[in-house]
């Protein structure tokens, strides 16, 4: 994740923040941030009600925001953030995590960022279905 997140961050300009949040196992009613590279610190811990990090655990679908300005789920890392993707990772069919990436600028996400970053995910998803 470390690694995934750091690349990303590192080669796709339009990425201001990539991480990653998983599911806290002492209470899995929060998201706990997990690796992550970016220009800000982000939110530590997120009730699974709260953000678009929450809407996404909790529909089980990806989340795409292509201007946070006007969605009242989203929870502001920083002020600078104009468009955001989380995608659910699953595993045995369970939420296990999410990553979450961020940009500075609008409509980042279409269809092909989109597929990208759900083909990270798998990536993720994959791995962890076999530790």
């Amino acid at each position: 994740m470390e690694l995934i997140a750091k690349r990303l961050h590192e080669k796709v300009t339009r990425y201001n923040w990539t991480g990653f949040y998983l599911i806290d196992p002492a209470d899995p009613g929060y998201l706990v941030v997990g690796p992550y590279a970016g220009s800000f610190t982000p939110n530590a811990r997120i009730p699974l009600t709260t953000g678009l990090c929450g809407a996404a655990a909790t529909s089980g679908k990806v989340v795409v925001v292509q201007d946070v300005s006007k969605d009242p789920r989203y929870l502001a890392g920083s002020s600078l953030v104009k468009s955001e993707i989380v995608v659910p990772i699953f595993v045995n069919k369970q939420l296990a995590a999410e990553l979450d990436i961020e940009s500075y600028f609008a409509d980042t996400f279409g269809k092909s960022e989109r597929d990208f970053i759900e083909g990270c995910a798998k990536v993720i998803a994959d791995y962890l279905g076999k530790e």
